[in-house]
């Protein structure tokens, strides 16, 4: 039984390692949150054991949990690099599959590939997905609560050519043309959600709902629940390394003490044998 106790606290030591060498390996990865690994013990009884008597038999892996706490921000002075100050997640949509990812990562940038086939442009972020935003009227007013791709005319109602975008604080996409003329093309959707840890990891600092995390509810930036944006900047990873490489010496020591048990383990059970040889 010793010996299965020490090894289920190996094995947990070793999830361990690998959840902070995931942070750590992430800390420069934009938008990326930090994940922590919680214990729990366990015990040998049923409803009428006496208290008394209950023994420990090890520890289990309760649970691997996401920190969404703010990261910093980085300025880059690129018009479509967004990140969030306070709460939501921006919304996007693979084109080839429909799913659609929550993501804190707005490093966005115009498709020239649908620009130069349909004449339209989207924006998209570094996996071809499309940037949902909430249609509105020219002057910015939101007429659905839901979320379209954020679409780039490539010329205005007189035929004047696109010439630039900008998102505002408050997310309305802005597309300037030759002409001079400037029109809200939408306004950038941000999801909220009930237990936004209850979402999962798919890779690329994206997300996606589940049971636990509950539906999206979709709302512009700057107002209720939602966040505000900064164009020109990104939210960096929320990594602390000097209190990651703390915990990597932690888990490190609860690795080797582990181990240093399963060792003594042998050693007595060896003696044992060797007493009644």
């Amino acid at each position: 039984m010793s010996y299965a106790i020490s090894l289920s606290g190996l094995q947990n030591a070793q999830t361990d390692l690998s959840v902070i060498g995931n942070n750590i390996a992430n800390a420069n990865t934009t938008g990326f949150k930090e994940s922590n690994v919680q214990f729990a013990n366990l015990v040998a009884a049923s409803a009428y054991s006496n208290p008394k008597d209950i023994q420990g038999i090890g520890s289990t892996v309760s649970a691997i949990n996401q920190n969404f706490s703010q990261g910093p921000i980085n300025q880059t002075g690129s018009a479509l690099d967004l990140a969030i100050t306070g709460d939501g997640f921006f919304t996007v949509t693979s084109p080839i599959t429909t799913q659609t990812y929550y993501t804190r990562n707005g490093n966005f940038s115009l498709d020239s590939t649908t620009a130069a086939t349909s004449g339209n442009s989207y924006i998209v972020d570094s996996n071809g997905n499309r940037l949902q935003a909430l249609p509105t009227s020219a002057t910015g007013t939101v007429t659905s609560t839901t979320p379209t791709d954020a679409t780039v005319p490539a010329t205005d109602a007189a035929g004047s050519a696109f010439s630039g975008v900008t998102i505002a604080a408050n997310g309305n996409i802005s597309a300037s043309y030759a002409d001079g003329s400037n029109t809200v093309i939408g306004k950038v959707a941000l999801a909220a959600f009930a237990a936004p840890e209850g979402l999962k990891q798919v890779g690329s600092a994206d997300y996606t709902a589940t049971g636990l995390s509950g539906t999206a509810t979709f709302g512009a930036p700057n107002s209720g629940q939602y966040g505000s944006l900064l164009s020109g900047s990104l939210e960096a990873s929320n990594v602390d390394l000097s209190s990651e490489m703390v915990n990597l010496i932690t888990a490190q020591q609860y690795f080797q003490a582990n181990a240093k048990a399963i060792d003594t383990n042998t050693t007595v059970s060896q003696a044992i044998i060797n007493l009644h040889s």
